[in-house]
């Protein structure tokens, strides 16, 4: 990910990190998650989802795909500056309603005018709809989902295994954690079954369904010369298009003489 998503080992964060604790801060971060948790059990990728969604039944004019993935691509192409500055649901909220415009379900003078409107009149009423099949349709997905899992795999790697992270092309979005990449591993978990990601991340590499691997990191491998004395390990699951066999010490004599 982009540096400002990954901040694991950058120089000069060592100072002490303040974590919110709680979930929701202001009221109108509530709406917003709910915005997107709608989008998500209206989003057109649910027509090839595990659960069987007749998308056609509910009366909806949203026909687009909206997944966590277009979510995270809304704030990692933030300028990095952009992205510190703005709390965490304000990044929601630039990344849904730019997606909007973006598709065409309403223009940028109509986001405006309407921005304008609740800012003079906060409790202006909502649009009145009779929205019950697709509130029926949104509570089915979030109790139901779409399970990620497609089919049976072949793994690559079994449980013990040398492996490396590799390096693949930035993109406007991946799965691979940025302090991770070129660094060695030992698989110690083989989950069953592939598992598709929400899109195609491109160049990342990350499109059809493939095997996901928990692996094991070694503090000092990671962090180097700055790993914490007796540090512990790092696990993290990755995707098997993001690792590599490691290679033995046998080959990297056999290469350097």
């Amino acid at each position: 990910m982009k540096l400002q998503h990954q901040l694991g080992g950058l120089e000069g964060l060592d100072g002490p990190i303040d974590f919110e604790k709680r979930v929701f801060v202001q009221d109108w971060e509530r709406r917003i998650f709910a915005i997107h948790a709608a989008m998500m059990g209206l989003s057109a990728s649910l027509r090839e989802a595990v659960p069987d969604y007749d998308l056609d039944a509910v009366p909806t004019a949203f026909a687009s795909t909206w997944t966590w993935a277009d979510l995270r691509k809304g704030a990692e192409s933030m300028n990095p500056l952009a992205y510190f500055q703005y709390r965490y649901y304000e990044k929601w909220l630039g990344g849904i309603t730019g997606y909007l415009v973006e598709q065409g379900y309403l223009s940028q003078d109509e986001l405006d005018a309407a921005a304008e409107r609740y800012r003079n009149e906060p409790d202006a009423p909502l649009p009145d709809r009779d929205s019950q099949p697709i509130d029926d349709q949104v509570i089915r997905y979030l109790r139901e989902g779409d399970s990620p899992r497609r089919g049976p795999a072949k793994p690559a790697f079994g449980v013990g295994d040398q492996v490396i992270v590799g390096d693949p092309p930035r993109a406007e979005h991946t799965r691979l954690p940025g302090y991770l990449r070129g660094r060695p591993g030992t698989v110690t978990r083989v989950f069953e079954g592939n598992y598709a990601y929400f899109c195609s991340t491109g160049p990342d590499g990350l499109g059809e369904p493939v095997p996901v691997y928990i692996v094991r990191f070694e503090a000092e491998d990671v962090w180097g010369p700055r790993a914490e004395p007796n540090g512990g390990p790092m696990f993290a699951d990755i995707y098997e298009v993001y690792l590599s066999p490691a290679k033995s010490t046998e080959q990297n004599q056999e290469g350097s003489s």
